[in-house]
């Protein structure tokens, strides 16, 4: 019997265009990166990083043609001077690396999970297992270097409880004492301050290297906003005499030389807003304090205002590729009639 060919469903569409554009981005990164590199102990990983990247490219080359898939623009080897003066520390490629790994295993797990053909399964099963050990490589480059922040330690559960009390979920009133945070809450406000804390360096990276005052003003505006996320984060922390993250060094170089084209640095931004927004998202349905579940909710609006300004900057100047959609009906008739 003759194989019958399955066609792409429009989930498997937007996951394999969506990746394409973020693999096409890491990968114009992760050679400017590696190109500087000095640290024979980070090198390895921003390799297999850049190799990763470079692999999932070709895969999806090869099956755009079989498939007769209009290859997305991407971003390609003319949107980064990878002669460019150094602009960040080994230390903070190898933390850029590892918050971008966790990036990656939440958009392939959401890409396995919104795929039902085998082959494409089979793909992203396998790439998620390679970003999953890239994580862990990177982790553990950073534990033995001592630049990992870790999270807070709490005493250990000696017993199980039950919250007995509807005042467990208030936190609004500011004439009543708020409850200590529980160990889930504590790690979201961990988290979340130290992916600001990679934001705010990368805004100023791409704010000083951007020849485009447009694009500067846009990441400086970023920079305050996710410095002001981590004033409230800290402060949350603080008041529940919890130690706040130590974070490791994440400078960048003087250079302002133009690093990467004004299109790469927007989507970048673009996609870190989206990133920021899905981890304010879960924090918020999984804090039980009213006040923190509202803080996060009132946060990401932020994250949203910032990122349409973004995107208007993006469509501006012709920057923001569409995703593959359908056509409109009701025009392609009007067409036809006229």
């Amino acid at each position: 019997m003759e194989h019958q060919h399955v066609h792409l469903t429009s989930s498997e569409i937007a996951c394999l265009w969506t990746a394409y554009l973020n693999d096409s981005m890491s990968k114009c990164v992760l050679t400017f990166m590696i190109n500087h590199i000095q640290d024979t102990d980070i090198k390895p990983v921003i390799q297999f990083a850049l190799n990763i990247s470079t692999d999932h490219l070709n895969f999806l080359h090869t099956l755009f043609e079989k498939e007769q898939f209009a290859y997305p623009n991407g971003f390609t080897d003319s949107d980064v001077n990878v002669n460019a003066p150094w602009l960040f520390t080994d230390t903070f490629c190898l933390s850029y690396v590892n918050h971008m790994a966790k990036v990656g295993m939440l958009a392939y797990g959401g890409f396995l999970a919104m795929s039902t053909r085998t082959d494409i399964r089979a793909y992203f099963t396998e790439e998620l297992k390679k970003i999953t050990t890239l994580y862990n490589q990177a982790l553990d480059i950073g534990l033995q270097k001592g630049v990992v922040a870790r999270h807070p330690y709490i005493e250990v559960p000696k017993e199980t409880d039950y919250v007995d009390s509807k005042k467990y979920l208030s936190g609004l009133n500011p004439f009543s004492k708020k409850r200590p945070l529980n160990a889930v809450e504590i790690s979201h406000l961990y988290m979340n301050t130290v992916t600001n804390a990679i934001g705010v360096k990368l805004c100023l990276a791409f704010a000083q290297t951007s020849p485009t005052k447009e694009v500067q003003e846009f990441m400086l505006r970023g920079k305050e906003i996710s410095q002001k996320h981590i004033q409230i984060f800290v402060s949350t922390l603080l008041d529940n005499n919890i130690e706040t993250p130590n974070l490791p060094d994440l400078s960048i170089s003087h250079s302002t030389s133009q690093t990467f084209s004004d299109k790469l640095l927007m989507f970048h931004m673009s996609l870190l807003s989206a990133s920021g927004t899905g981890n304010y998202a879960t924090a918020a349905a999984a804090s039980q304090r009213t006040d923190l579940a509202l803080n996060y909710e009132r946060l990401s609006i932020e994250i949203a205002q910032f990122a349409k300004s973004g995107a208007d900057i993006m469509i501006k100047n012709n920057w923001l590729e569409q995703p593959p959609g359908t056509k409109d009906r009701i025009e392609l008739a009007k067409k036809k009639e006229g």
